[in-house]
């Protein structure tokens, strides 16, 4: 079963980073499917969070897509390389957002290696944002696309995530943002 929009407009974007574990993400990119068991997420908690790019309510064309309604997709370029895709949360002119960190792979994966310029299945397929966002076929293409529409989609799978099951850090390569930099809004799926 697909998640509603109103999954995605909760209020405390570090607890739905935790809901975020063990549910299914699914993307139909050229006409092909991929999906994955969503594993790691990072969160962002918009204008208050020095690590967010919408922190003191900084807004350009590229954080515009932070601030609609929750249930779209923020992806941007990082390193002038990298597609990194995240979920835009709580209600329009909030901008929170939860990076997708990584996946274990499930559809597609044929795809995946193909995209992933890969033989074989590792931890390195989809291990990383970047790598995700490519597995998936992500680019920035899909930014501000729905989280329910027909390309990019999340997915119930019935997994019982609990507490005991997360693993909790300060998130990864946001030094520049001093104190906000060890919170540790980044969670983990141990499987």
């Amino acid at each position: 079963m697909r998640l509603p929009q109103s999954f995605f407009e909760h209020e405390d974007v570090v607890e739905l980073a935790k809901k975020l574990l063990g549910k299914r993400i699914v993307t139909k990119i050229d006409g092909v499917i991929t999906s994955g068991i969503i594993t790691e997420t990072e969160a962002y908690e918009g204008v208050t969070d020095r690590a967010s790019h919408a922190y003191g309510g900084r807004l350009t064309d590229r954080t515009k897509t932070m601030y609609e309604q929750g249930g779209v997709s923020y992806v941007y370029l990082c390193y002038g390389i990298h597609h990194l895709f995240n979920f835009v949360t709580n209600k329009k002119g909030i901008p929170h957002a939860i990076l997708l960190r990584a996946i274990q792979p499930e559809k597609g994966i044929k795809w995946m290696l193909m995209r992933r310029n890969k033989t074989k299945v590792d931890k390195t397929l989809c291990g990383g944002p970047g790598t995700v966002s490519q597995a998936l076929g992500i680019t920035t293409k899909n930014n501000g696309e729905l989280l329910s529409g027909k390309k990019i989609w999340v997915e119930e799978t019935g997994i019982v995530v609990k507490p005991r099951d997360i693993i909790a850090g300060p998130r990864i390569g946001v030094d520049y943002a001093g104190k906000d930099a060890k919170l540790p809004y980044r969670f983990l799926l141990k499987i």
